[in-house]
């Protein structure tokens, strides 16, 4: 089963992505998203120094201005569902 971090403000996301049989991992810190296959982030916070240190392999997907339908098409695809 696939491991998908999911930041905690996409309540909708997280719920659509359990049906789907995925296992959810709540991102809180940067911790939490290591050993994830994928994690979806709100978006909203945005790094403006454009400085970012890798703490996962997977993709790291942006959910601002999508639907939580849209969101879990991009997952499966990531994970070729």
């Amino acid at each position: 089963m696939e491991k998908i971090g999911v930041e905690g403000t996409l309540t909708d996301v997280r719920q659509a992505l359990q049906e789907k049989g995925y296992d959810i991992v709540d991102l809180r810190n940067e911790e939490d998203a290591r050993g994830c296959d994928c994690c979806v982030i709100s978006g909203q916070d945005q790094n403006v120094m454009g400085m970012a240190d890798v703490v996962t392999q997977g993709a790291v997907i942006s959910a601002h201005g999508m639907t939580a339908d849209e969101v879990c098409q991009v997952v499966d695809e990531r994970n070729n569902r």
